[in-house]
């Protein structure tokens, strides 16, 4: 099958791309922006990527096109008005992959707001660890694989796949969240807040399709579900047919799992009882939670949690999740992914308690945390979450906001903040107003869901010329 990719370079669509070239398909695709590293990923596989969305793409005459939910009608997309002039076959990414990837496999499904690339890429590498050869397709890179798609073991019947769960539309063509195409017999709901406010008019409304989700999983199924989310318990009350495993209660509850400990070294209980003990270098109460929920779907699989919170002690992350991408002038430059304000509050804490144990333990004070970020997302540019700013960076010694290009005064937003809060509408000037207050012994953490204009290196050069 010859298959053309319109929106390739995605995340998603990428993924989608690699497993079908890994599946013995021609692929090719096309895309606005043909960028790295997605291209560079791409084309190391064969695949021949077209820059921009020309209808003279019609004369590669694939068997089916692809199309990526970046696309929408109109003369930005002549591509997609001659597929359709022509009545030519195409389908959806998500729908794609159900059919000719997902089928006859036991589907892990990995949804929520916060921390699903994490959570995939856990539950991958936990099931990866125990022998199970899962395939699996991550909004990311995890570093125990190097790759974010791949096909796994296909030799067997039900074998697992491991996928990230989105909630955003599937296309302009189909308005339903992504995961509703997927069927998994687990589905992780990890938590669930109001987000996309592009394409959702409430939270009630994600609720909506979270409940599509829940509906689509086998009486034999398992749901792994955050017990401190009321809007999950909402959820679960419109109806349930599956069994639940929940994680993350703060008081002990028959058959669920929390967490005794700090984040980065506690036992997993189950009711009372001690069932694992989870020893490694990832940071933050989120990622805690986010361990709990792995390990209980791994669990829906035949694997202990012993033996799961073994392999979390070789998790080595997703890259650009708190990734130290260097140091200049005795000051740490990170790169985060966090773009929604409690991505941004759990990320900056989670930085702080270590900063804080690390001071404790050599009987000095903390280091500095500078909070470099761009409300980037789709959400954060319209403003819908402008009044949590103030409390996502509370933990941090200083912020700096890039507000190029919103449509919304950022400077009025962040007053509140003070003197701890700056804002600068080019990335030439939030680097000069970060080099200025930046000194030695700092931790400079950089939040973005995009490329954020290269600010990292900008931040590492301009810091090491400072000298």
């Amino acid at each position: 099958m010859h298959l053309h990719i319109l929106g390739i370079c995605g995340t998603f669509m990428g993924g989608v791309a690699a497993l079908a070239r890994e599946a013995g398909h021609r692929v090719t695709g096309c895309d606005a922006g043909v960028y790295p590293p997605m291209s560079d990923q791409l084309r190391a596989l064969g695949i021949e990527l077209i820059e921009g969305y020309g209808a003279e793409q019609m004369d590669l005459r694939p068997d089916v096109w692809v199309v990526g939910n970046v696309v929408t009608r109109g003369e930005r997309y002549p591509l997609m008005e001659a597929i359709l002039e022509a009545g030519a076959p195409y389908t959806s990414g998500p729908q794609w992959l159900a059919e000719h990837v997902l089928q006859g496999r036991h589907v892990l499904a990995v949804a929520g707001t916060h921390g699903k690339t994490t959570t995939t890429s856990m539950l991958a590498w936990i099931l990866e660890a125990c022998g199970l050869q899962p395939g699996f397709l991550v909004g990311g890179v995890p570093q125990n694989f190097g790759v974010s798609a791949r096909l796994g073991d296909t030799s067997r019947p039900g074998t697992p796949f491991v996928i990230e769960a989105d909630e955003y539309d599937t296309a302009f063509f189909d308005k339903r969240s992504k995961f509703v195409h997927y069927r998994p017999r687990t589905a992780v709901l990890n938590n669930l807040e109001f987000d996309h406010a592009d394409i959702f008019a409430d939270l009630a409304a994600i609720e909506t399709q979270f409940h599509h989700l829940v509906r689509t999983v086998p009486a034999s199924g398992r749901l792994v579900v955050n017990q401190r989310e009321d809007s999950l318990a909402r959820v679960l009350a419109r109806g349930c047919w599956s069994g639940v495993t929940a994680f993350g209660a703060r008081k002990e509850q028959p058959g669920a799992l929390r967490a005794r400990g700090e984040p980065h070294a506690f036992d997993v209980l189950r009711g009372s009882l001690k069932v694992a003990r989870v020893e490694w270098g990832l940071l933050g109460e989120h990622n805690q939670l986010n361990a709990l929920a792995a390990i209980a779907a791994a669990e829906h699989l035949g694997v202990e949690p012993e033996a799961a919170a073994r392999a979390l002690g070789g998790f080595q992350n997703v890259r650009r999740r708190l990734e130290l991408r260097g140091e200049a002038g005795g000051v740490k430059v990170y790169d985060d992914f966090a773009h929604h304000p409690t991505a941004i509050r759990t990320t900056v804490n989670g930085l702080r308690r270590r900063l804080d144990k690390e001071a404790s333990s050599a009987g000095g004070p903390p280091a500095r945390i500078l909070a470099v970020f761009e409300p980037r997302s789709n959400t954060m540019k319209l403003g819908t979450m402008k009044a949590q700013l103030p409390w996502s960076l509370e933990e941090a010694d200083l912020s700096f906001c890039h507000a190029g290009g919103l449509g919304w005064d950022a400077r009025e937003a962040l007053a509140p903040m003070g003197a701890k809060a700056q804002v600068a509408d080019t990335i030439d000037a939030l680097v000069a107003q970060v080099v200025r207050a930046a000194r030695p012994g700092d931790q400079v953490l950089c939040m973005s869901n995009g490329g954020f204009g290269g600010v990292h290196t900008r931040l590492l050069e301009a810091l090491a010329a400072r000298g």
